[in-house]
Parts: structure tokens; sequence; C-alpha cells
């Protein structure tokens, strides 16, 4: 077995170094808000005050709840930092006075708040983090919904998406403490008024905080939880080189084989990995056998490796003396907690040569849960891997015998000088020189080969078998044993040696490669550095093709000139990045091609396809150069999934950084024209006094009311965008929400008839006074606007868990499929720009249902004209 390095990680003590200079932060993480995570970072920063911390709170927010309230009572407050926004002023984190203040430990409250703009830092994690670079301490509360890698499962099953989230990286250096509460404890909270005012907390407990949603985020929670301490424990054991399984986490590691069958234990493999929710990693352990596989198992090795990949787990290959020896090796680095292995059908002489290993596994390892899964037996037409394959070539048989004449002929030379008794030490010279030259097998043999000569040329009776003395018979077999141990140790050694520089040669290989990758940033750089050195290291034709413009062009080559591509190369190109999988020769697919084409597939998809040619026009890459051959795709992959992540984040900085123009333009279009709008109004005011028969005063105020309701528009469509709605929802009456807008909208629904047929029995709903003002006049609007002089019906109606209104024309309605798209922002109907329709009401309408919960859609009506339908959720 491998001698396992104790000595700590050199990359956890600089970790642990780099930790020592900057503050220490601890996040108090919930499943929800109302847990009490507040409550609990107060309750340590009161503690450590009366223990003599320098505690100060940077920033609380109480909601309101006395019991938090008493809390931060004996504990200094920093003044807030007041933000002038949008004619508001808010309040933010002072990061300037704190750091001047430079207390021992600041509480830092809602982790993943999005500061406002004029803050220094877009995000609250981020002022935190400069804050512990300062070396200031920071206990801070965070809700598992808001941490990014969680947040599509969690829209999953909530039907709700945070858009505040903090990077997992975050959570690298930091203790964590769950704060939990039972979900129905929760809820009684909830209904007490304990978390929301009793409006908002009825409709929470209809949508997020319903009994399933609260038991999934308490898992996930958990489970996040006991990966941070399952990391901090992992980087404590390296520091301290302390060995053993440890299973703060569960690490499944799946070991692979020759044999048929090892696909369905990666498999295997993957499913308990995702039950687990844990790491896993598929290993392939080279010993001296494995210089023995045939191309076809060595194939079959590689491809069980690169489905492991393509299912999400790492792969590896490991030199070792044995199977059992390297999967403890592995074990040990990997601290695995369960291993899957496969237990084959093998013939009673290999178990007795090289022994079970699922035995050895079931024996040696201590708290390793070891699944066994039963494998396919060898395949009965492979040639048997046998010794004499290795010792059978005339020239490895001539080297020994001449070895052991040059041995013969020298001792019979020095036999007068040192005796009989001293030659059999020299006759272990042959054994070892054949041992290290051609093997354990050849050295065993020239060992007796050795013996018997000894006895034929020295041994009384001479040249003859026979051993008169009983005392030469013990030397024959004493020499004989000796020369096979030697043999055998220095066999191993050797198969140990060539086991080690190969893995250090494709180690050092792939490490260089990953280093040319890393110097390169573009698209074309890269592809040109990924098919030199590839060619350079598989010594191949390659090339690389992406797509441009919908279509796969070669944009990189090994050689001076692109290649050209036949027909039938471009069809297993594109079969390849169409499908993601390998085509052209070698393969199974498209055999004819010159070329075999290999996907370089992330999690963003196929990125790049990569072709491989052999000067010979066979099978580029052969089953020994198989598994360096998917670890480079694997690194080419990761080199092309940076770059098009890095062209993704360019283009959302542009995209952010146009909305944010196009909020700012918006904003100053709605204040700057409101002023002339009102002097306007007020001169037409003046007119209609001193001329009340004019017929041009009912046109000027209806086109003075329209682009009012324009730039209330504008200005609604900034808030929806910078997320500055407030809400405050209350009990309504539908009947007089639909009569106020009404009443609003009079001089622009004149030519209008309006039926309501609003029951005045319907129960009351809870929503935004305000908002559903604004969704009702912009949804009249719209009727008036698209739906011609017909009548505009308003109908309401209680359906099993809720209210519905409904907004109707009788206009030409919608076009077929554009449902959807009404509510995007400028989206117009049809004649939008005759009928003078902005194309934001419908925009703003959907924001703001969205922002009270309340669900929109749009639709033709079977009798003609659009219809547009607010569902509101009832208690």
């Amino acid at each position: 077995m491998p001698v396992i390095d104790d000595r700590p990680s050199p990359e956890a003590l600089l970790r642990a170094a780099r930790r020592e200079s900057r503050g220490k932060l601890k996040i108090f993480l919930g499943a929800a808000p109302g847990v009490g995570k507040t409550f609990e970072m107060l309750r340590e920063g009161a503690e450590r005050l009366k223990a003599g911390t320098d505690v100060v709170i940077a920033i609380v927010e109480t909601h309101g709840r006395a019991e938090t309230q008493a809390l931060v009572a004996p504990l200094e407050v920093l003044p807030r930092r007041q933000i002038a926004y949008q004619g508001q002023t808010l309040d933010e984190m002072d990061i300037d006075g704190l750091l001047a203040r430079a207390p021992q430990l600041a509480l830092v409250d809602e982790f993943a708040h999005t500061n406002v703009t004029g803050s220094r830092h877009p995000k609250r994690w981020q002022d935190v983090m400069e804050l512990l670079d300062a070396g200031i301490d920071v206990h801070t509360t965070l809700n598992v919904q808001h941490v990014e890698s969680l947040n599509d499962v969690v829209a999953s099953f909530t039907r709700v998406r945070v858009r505040e989230t903090v990077p997992d990286s975050v959570f690298d250096d930091a203790e964590v403490e769950v704060v939990d509460l039972p979900p129905d404890e929760l809820i009684e909270r909830l209904k007490a008024g304990k978390v929301y005012i009793p409006a908002e907390a009825t409709r929470a407990l209809d949508r997020f905080f319903s009994k399933a949603n609260l038991s999934a985020l308490r898992e996930m929670a958990l489970r996040r939880a006991a990966q941070s301490v399952d990391q901090a424990m992992l980087e404590h054991l390296d520091i301290h080189a302390v060995g053993g399984t440890y299973a703060g986490g569960e690490r499944v590691l799946v070991a692979v084989s020759e044999l048929p069958g090892a696909e369905a234990l990666v498999r295997t493999a993957k499913r308990l990995a995702d039950a687990l929710k844990a790491p896993w990693q598929a290993v392939s352990i080279e010993t001296p056998r494995s210089e023995g596989f045939t191309d076809q198992q060595r194939r079959q090795i590689a491809d069980t490796l690169s489905l492991a990949a393509s299912l999400g787990g790492t792969i590896a290959t490991i030199p070792a003396e044995s199977v059992a020896a390297g999967l403890r090796t592995q074990i040990e680095e990997m601290r695995a907690t369960q291993l899957v292995i496969g237990k084959s059908v093998r013939s009673r002489w290999f178990r007795l040569r090289h022994g079970s290993v699922v035995e050895a596994m079931l024996s040696g390892n201590a708290g390793l849960a070891v699944h066994v899964i039963p494998a396919g037996a060898a395949p009965p037409n492979q040639p048997r891997r046998v010794a004499l394959a290795d010792r059978g070539t005339a020239l490895k048989a001539a080297a020994i015998v001449a070895l052991i004449a040059l041995t013969a002929g020298f001792c019979k030379l020095v036999e007068p000088v040192i005796g009989v008794g001293g030659i059999d030490l020299i006759f272990l010279l042959p054994v070892i020189i054949a041992s290290g030259v051609f093997g354990l097998w050849p050295g065993v043999t020239t060992g007796v080969l050795a013996g018997l000569t000894y006895n034929f040329l020295f041994l009384p009776p001479l040249y003859t078998f026979t051993i008169a003395d009983p005392q030469s018979l013990l030397t024959m077999f004493v020499l004989i044993g000796i020369a096979t141990f030697t043999a055998n140790l220095t066999g191993r050694l050797k198969a140990r040696a060539t086991l080690g520089v190969r893995g250090a040669l494709e180690n050092a290989a792939v490490a260089a490669f990953g280093q040319a990758l890393t110097r390169v940033s573009d698209w074309e750089a890269t592809s040109r550095t990924v098919s030199i050195e590839m060619a350079r290291l598989l010594d191949l034709d390659v090339i690389v093709l992406d797509d441009r413009g919908g279509q796969l062009v070669c944009n990189a080559a090994s050689t001076e000139v692109l290649p050209t591509l036949g027909p039938v190369d471009r069809a297993a190109a594109d079969w390849c990045w169409s499908k993601g999988e390998a085509t052209g020769a070698g393969t199974g697919t498209l055999v004819s091609s010159d070329w075999q084409f290999q996907p370089l597939k992330t999690s963003l998809g196929v990125l790049a396809v990569v072709g491989l040619s052999a000067s010979d026009g066979g099978d580029p890459v052969g089953a020994g150069r198989a598994v360096l051959l998917a670890t480079l795709l694997g690194q080419a992959a990761l080199a092309h999934e940076r770059l098009k992540l890095e062209d993704q984040v360019r283009e959302v900085s542009v995209l952010r950084e146009r909305d944010r123009l196009r909020a700012a333009l918006l904003s100053s279009i709605g204040h700057d024209l409101r002023t002339p709008l009102t002097s306007v109004g007020a001169a037409i005011d003046a007119i209609a006094r001193d001329h009340p028969e004019s017929p041009a005063v009912p046109v000027a105020r209806s086109e003075v009311a329209r682009l009012r309701r324009f730039l209330d528009n504008l200005v609604d469509m900034v808030r929806i965008d910078s997320g500055a709605l407030r809400l405050a929802p209350e009990a309504i009456d539908l009947t007089d929400a639909v009569a106020s807008a009404v009443h609003d909208l009079k001089p622009l629904l004149l030519a209008n008839r309006i039926a309501l047929r609003v029951p005045p029995d319907l129960p009351l709903v809870q929503a935004d006074p305000t908002l559903l003002h604004h969704i009702l006049i912009n949804l009249l609007a719209n009727a008036a606007v698209h739906g011609g002089a017909g009548a505009i019906e308003i109908g309401g109606s209680r359906i099993r868990d809720g209210v519905t209104l409904s907004v109707r024309d009788h206009g030409p309605g919608l076009p077929a499929g554009s449902e959807a798209q009404v509510f995007e922002t400028f989206a117009q109907g049809r004649g939008g720009d005759r009928h003078g329709g902005s194309g934001l009401g419908l925009a703003i309408a959907k924001g703001f249902a969205e922002a009270m919960g309340v669900g929109i859609a749009a639709q033709n009506d079977p009798d003609g004209g659009a219809k547009f339908t607010l569902r509101f959720v009832l208690p």
C-alpha cells in the first residue's frame, strides 16, 4: 500500500494564514423570515458585550418587534447614512463611519440587502467583505432562499424568485449557525402578527409560508449549514494532517474497472450522490496488471470515465501497486464515506493470485459504507493475460540465457579464488538485472534457471542435477527462494516506478495545458491554443470548430493552413455539435469520416467541437490515451465555458447600464414635464373661463389628461424597474375601486358604454389601493383606445379560492399568440401608433399586479374583443 503523506496541506495552511489577517464572519442562517435570526444575533452580541468585546450595531431591522427592540437597547447603534434617491431620503449602513469607529464586532442585519443607488457597493455583502478586510468581525443574518446556488431551486417550488442573492463563496470562511423553528411554530408566529402585519401575513400564508414550502426550506438551510461545517472540518483535518473518514458530509467514490457493467456502477453512484446531495468521483486504479490490458479493455475504462464526467462527477486515474491499495489511498485523500464497487465473476486462480478487492474493502475500512453491485464476467473470447505472453519473446529468452551463461563463466574463473561457498551469491546478479529490465516473471524465471545452473556446474556430483549433500540441497533452495523474492521485489519496484513516471508525465502535460489556456482571454486565441497543445500532446492533427452565425466553422488548427472538410466530415461535425456525442473515425457514428470529432460539453451546452485526425487514417486516439484525451477535453471545455460566462457578464453589464440610463431618462422626462404640463392645464382652465363655449377646450383637456397619464406611466415604469415599490395593502371593495377608476377616466370613456357587472356582495380583497387604481386605469384606457366606441364590460365573479375581475372591450381583439407579449414594455396592439397607445400601460399593470401577488392574464373573448382578467386569492 502506498505511503500516505501525513504532512499538513500547504493550501490549507495558506488559507488559514490569510484568514488570520481578516475579520471573522458569522452567518445566522434561517429557512424563512420570522425564525429569529436577528433576535439570536442581537442576543449573542449582548453576551459578547458583557464579556468585554467592543460591539456596535451597524444596521439592524427590528420590524417593530418589542422583544427585538429590547435587545438593541444596551448596544451602541451607529447612526445611519442618509442618501437622497428619486426625491426620497433613504437610510443605509454608514460603512465609512463604521471603519472609522473600528469596533471589534459589528452586527449587520440582512446580508443580502441591495444598497440604494449612490452607495459605495451595490450589495450589503460587499460592504461586509470590506469590513472583514479591515479586520472587523461581523455577525450577519441570511435566509437560505438568498443563497445564489439555491435561488433556482427555491423558486421552483415557492413560485417566488428573490432578486437579492449572495454568492456561495461568502460561506467559504464563515461560521454558520442555523436558527431553526419548526414550520408549525413559524406559521403560528405569522398568524399572531409577529412576522408581518396581519394583512401581509394572510397573503404570505397562502403563498410562501405554506407548511410544505417551509419544510423544504428548512431542509435546505440545514443541508447548507452542514456543507459549511463539513468544509471547515476538512480544512481543519488538512491543516493538522489528521487521517480518517469523518462523515460530517457524505462523499461518494465509485471504482471502475475494465469489465463490462462498469457503466452501471457509475449510474448507481450518480443516483446515490443525488439522493445524499453529495459530491462524487469515479476512479480507475492503474496497477502493473493494467499493462496487459487489451485496447478494448482500455477503451472500456475511458468510456466509463467519460460517462462519469458527463453525469457531473469528477474523474481520476490513480497508479498503485494493487487495486485495493489504490482505493484505500483515494478514500483517504477524498475522505470518502460511501464506496460503490462491483463484484465481478472471477476465476479461482485469479482470486488466488490477486485476491478479492471487495473483501479487502469490507475488512479494512472502518466507517466506510461499501455498496457492492454485481458486475459482469470477463468476456470469454478475450485472450488470457498470463505471464507467458510477457516473457515469451525470443529476445528476452536469449538475454536471460546470455546473462546466466556470463555469470556461470565468471564464477568458473573465480571459483579457485573464492571457493564454491561464495559463488551462490554471484548468481543473484542476473536475477536482479533481469527483474529490473524485463519485469517480475522474467526475473522469477531467471532465478529458477540460476539455481539450476548453480546446481549443475558447482554442486557435487558435477554436471548433473543430482544433489548428494543435504546441505547443498538446502543451499540450492535458499538460492532459488532468494532469487524469486529479489525478482518479485525488483519487478514491483519497476512497475511502481513505471506507473509513477507515466502518471507524472501525464499530470505535467495536463498542468501545462491548463496553464497555457489561462494565458489566453479570447475565443480565437483559446481555440488556437487548444489545437496546438492537443496536437503536441497526442501527436495528431487537431482542429477546433465553433458556431458562427448558425453554421459550424473551423476557426483554428494545429497546421498552418486550415484543412478542407469533406461532406462526410461536415456531417460528422454537425452531428457532434447537435447531439453532443463523439462521431467520426474510431467511433460508432459516421465512421467513414477521416476525422474524429469530440464535443466540448459544459453546463451551458456544447460550446465547440474538436476534430482529431491520425496520419495513418486509423483511430486517432488509441485506448491507452483515451483518459488523457478526456482530461484535455475537460480542460478545453472549462476554458470555453469561462469565455462564454465572461461574455455573458459583459452583456449583463451592458444591459444593466442601458436599463440604468433608460430609467434615468424616463424619470427625468416624467419629472421635468410635470411642471409645464401643470402650467398648460392652468392655462386651459383660464381659457375655459373666458371662452366657455370654445370647442377646443374639451379636446385640450382630454389631451392634457392623456399626457398626464402617460407621464404617470413613465414614473411608474421607473418604480417597477428600480424595485422602489412600497406596498400598503388593505381590504378593498372591488365595486368602489372600479367606480373610482371609471370616474377618473370619464372624459376618455365618453364614447364608450360602461357595462358594470360586479356583484355588490363580492368579498373584500387585499390589495394596495393606489396600485390597484393604476391597474384599472390602464386596463380601461387600453380598452377605450383599442376597443373602439363599443361597450366596455367590467365583470366580477367568485371562484373557488378567490375573486376575478375582468375588463373586456368589443374591438378587434389580440393577435393570435400575442396574449403574453402584450404585457411587455413598449408592446402595442393593433393600431397602437394610430390610436396613440404608448405601449407602457399593460406592462405597468402586470408589474403592479405581480408586486401585489395578483394574477393578470389576457385573452380573446369567444364573443369578440380582448379580455383582461385580474385574479385575487382570498385567505
